[in-house]
Formats: C-alpha cells, structure tokens, sequence
C-alpha cells in the first residue's frame, strides 16, 4: 500500500521520537496518535530502560485512548509508529478498539536487523499484526524511513 504525504510527515515525527529515544539512553521507537480530523493527540516513545519492558510507546498510546476518547473516535484514529507493534501492543491496539496503524518498519525488518547484529531473540515470538490483530488495517513499511530506524537499532546495538 503506497502512503500519502500525510502519513510519510507523521511517520516522520515517530522516527524522530526514535531518535529522542535512543538519545535519552532507550531503545529507538517512537508513535503518535491521530484522530479522524488529522490531530495529533497522543504522541509517545519507548520508555523502557528503567526496567519495564512494558513501557511501549504503541502500548501506552493504546491506554491513553482507552481514557481519553469514545469507542467511535479510537475506532477512527490512526496509530503511526517507527516500528509495526509487538504482539503485547498489537493486541492492546485491537482491545481498545484503535484503527489502521501505519509503521515505517516491520516486525521482519527488525528481526532482520537484530539477527544481523547478532543481537539475541527476545522472550516474545516476533509476529505480523495482521496474525496477533486480523482486523486491523495495516500499512507499511516505507523504504526511506525503514532505513533511518534501521541506523538508529545499528547505532544502539554497536556503539556504548
């Protein structure tokens, strides 16, 4: 699926909150919440390095929407996020009722990544949201951004 201008400049802002992640010591993930009308309502990046691996930027978007907005507008939103969720935040998306989600890099294209870097698998099975959420409409990833979060997952794993 080809992305719009609309969402290549939010995709953009998740990939800069990538790069305010890795910057501040975490791992590079960064995501916006969009209602209906284009407004940025959420926006959030990953805060895991004090030792909750919970602390997903998508995930904490997923529960900010289940407090803040009726089932009508998560069901019109649209998650943008540097990297396509874990299985623990695609089933958060499709809990709360969230719509399309839209991802700069895929689940795969990080395995890639990590299995080139010699990084060692995680404790969750990496997995398409489309298998963990089937109704969720997905698009992704875009070639240009990829490769910047690409850079951003190279330059944590190699450098410190």
């Amino acid at each position: 699926m080809t992305l719009s201008p609309v969402d290549r400049a939010h995709l953009t802002r998740c990939v800069e909150l990538a790069e305010q992640a890795l910057a501040a010591g975490d791992e590079p993930f960064g995501s916006l919440l969009v209602d209906a009308a284009g407004t940025v309502r959420a926006e959030e990046r990953n805060e895991v390095s004090g030792g909750d691996a919970t602390r997903h930027p998508e995930f904490a978007l997923a529960r900010w929407a289940a407090a803040h907005l009726d089932p009508d507008e998560r069901a019109a939103a649209t998650v943008y996020t540097s990297g396509e969720h874990c299985p623990m935040c695609a089933a958060a998306h499709a809990w709360v009722g969230l719509g399309r989600l839209v991802y700069a890099s895929s689940s795969a294209q990080l395995g890639r990544w990590l299995g080139e870097l010699g990084v060692p698998a995680g404790p969750v099975a990496t997995l398409p949201v489309t298998t963990v959420a089937p109704a969720v409409p997905v698009a992704g990833p875009d070639e240009e951004l990829s490769a910047r979060v690409r850079a951003l997952h190279v330059t944590l794993h190699t450098t410190g």
